[in-house]
């Protein structure tokens, strides 16, 4: 089996409210704001990048806040889900610590594994999980959110679809993956490339309506391959299965691809290279607005659009 895809790089959702969504992700879950920069094609929406001390892939939760765009809908055709790995025992602080924010949430299992699921002020489903495996990956912590209970990174996300097969065959022919059991209508996929940040669930819900990209939805689903040469590897495969994918695209922390799998779920192939210190060192991150460089001519114009943070 070739393990050249290694889980997830990031996942890009959307969000209503720049500074609410900001509030949340740091001062809520604890995540480091690791990248503020813009959306490559709406200079004018700012894209945050909340993961681990050096947004890790697999840590990377990102978002485009494009301010007052209605709620989406959670249907087919889209992930549904973003579960987060937090340590044994830990789920009954997150409990108590979302309460103290008055977000509500309730307790469960799937594959023998708890969760805590609760949603964001946009509404998209979140998940807590404490993995059957340990999960050594170092956290960000802060005052509140120590390394005890800190969030680790990526447990999971869950795609939601009205048929299973051809998503599972681009999952466990191109990616590498494979089934690792069912629960209803629930079908786990895992990659055995590393332990983290990788587990894929499809839901097949015939009957379900078509998911609505807005607000509280995700948008992407990116996973991770080492560099551009592996990523070509790829690139190939998907197109060899008659699959419409980009040309690589620079992002200036990855190079990219693009593709919508079967069930209509937008998959991006990123790689590891260069990463996020190409344009601020460790202890900057996130401290300074980053333009890519065909907008930087235009900072002051772009600078007075943007949604005031403070």
């Amino acid at each position: 089996m070739d393990y050249s895809v290694k889980g997830f790089h990031h996942i890009t959702a959307i969000a209503g409210d720049a500074k609410r969504n900001l509030t949340f992700y740091t001062e809520v879950l604890g995540l480091r704001l690791v990248k503020k920069t813009v959306n490559f094609d709406d200079p004018g929406t700012y894209h945050f990048y909340f993961g681990d001390e050096t947004g890790t892939p697999g840590t990377i939760l990102t978002f485009f806040p494009w301010q007052g765009i209605p709620k989406g809908r959670q249907g087919t055709g889209m992930p549904t889900e973003v579960g987060y790995s937090v340590p044994s025992g830990s789920l009954s602080f997150w409990k108590e610590r979302l309460a103290s924010f008055g977000v509500g949430g309730h307790s469960g299992t799937r594959f023998g594994e708890p969760f805590l699921a609760f949603e964001d002020p946009d509404g998209l489903p979140l998940f807590l999980i404490e993995p059957g495996q340990s999960d050594d990956r170092q956290p960000w912590v802060t005052k509140e959110i120590g390394k005890d209970v800190a969030i680790r990174g990526f447990h999971s996300t869950t795609l939601t679809l009205r048929s299973v097969t051809n998503t599972a065959a681009v999952l466990t022919e191109v990616f590498g993956y494979e089934l690792a059991g069912k629960e209803g209508h629930r079908h786990r996929y895992i990659t055995r490339a590393l332990p983290t940040a990788a587990t894929v669930d499809l839901i097949e819900a015939p009957n379900q309506s078509p998911g609505v990209g807005a607000a509280g939805t995700i948008h992407h689903v990116a996973f991770r391959v080492e560099n551009e040469q592996i990523q070509e590897e790829i690139r190939q495969r998907v197109e060899d299965r008659g699959l419409n994918v980009t040309p690589k695209i620079d992002r200036n922390y990855f190079y990219s691809v693009y593709f919508r799998e079967p069930g209509g779920v937008l998959f991006e192939i990123a790689t590891d290279n260069p990463g996020f210190t190409v344009d601020e060192p460790i202890d900057k991150l996130g401290t300074h607005l980053m333009l890519p460089p065909q907008y930087e001519s235009r900072r002051a114009q772009i600078e007075r659009v943007l949604p005031a943070l403070a």
